[in-house]
């Protein structure tokens, strides 16, 4: 963590509301993504960014500095995914209507069939299949997948944010690999 981080930090934690600002800057986009790519829904990952930094704020006396400060947050990002997907229902039907969305039901939401230019096309289906492969992989080996791969976090950060032993980390980016080989490859 560089020293502009750490004053920013140390100026949050003494009650600076512009320093914690900052630090919201700092982190937004990347908090977003990262719970995005864990529950594949933009509101809802919205909801998981907002609540993290909701929780940042709230203990942000309990961060230890001797840790990377992105590693803390995604740790919390990361574990608000995953409650909410453990929350979710496990059933959804397609023919179920979509709440807030009246007469809409998930034969809507279907990737339209009409013809554009074949380079969009082509890109459009291949970051569908991706992002359906990613979405198939079980909460735990979905989150380090992306902290892996999508936030190109090392598989010590990765170990800070989740948790987990590098030994548990390193079996978990395997399998997810693997998982992901055998999704793509029937698409």
């Amino acid at each position: 963590m560089d020293i502009t981080e750490q004053r920013i930090i140390q100026r949050a934690k003494n009650g600076d509301r512009d320093a914690f600002a900052e630090l919201v800057d700092l982190y937004k986009d990347k908090v977003y993504h990262v719970s995005y790519r864990m529950v594949g829904n933009r509101q809802e990952a919205e909801d998981v960014a907002q609540e993290t930094f909701l929780r940042v704020y709230a203990n942000l006396d309990n961060y230890d500095p001797q840790y990377k400060f992105s590693t803390w947050i995604y740790r919390i990002a990361s574990n608000l995914s995953i409650d909410l997907l453990r929350k979710r229902k496990k059933n959804l039907s397609i023919d179920a209507e979509i709440s807030g969305a009246e007469g809409v039901d998930w034969h809507d939401r279907l990737a339209d069939t009409s013809k554009g230019p074949e380079e969009e096309v082509l890109t459009d289906e291949l970051q569908g299949e991706v992002q359906g492969a990613i979405m198939g992989l079980s909460p735990k080996y979905r989150a380090v997948m992306l902290l892996r791969y999508i936030e190109d976090l090392s598989l010590q950060e990765i170990s800070e944010a989740v948790q987990l032993p590098i030994s548990t980390i390193k079996t978990r980016i395997h399998r997810g690999r693997e998982a992901l080989r055998k999704k793509l490859r029937f698409m």
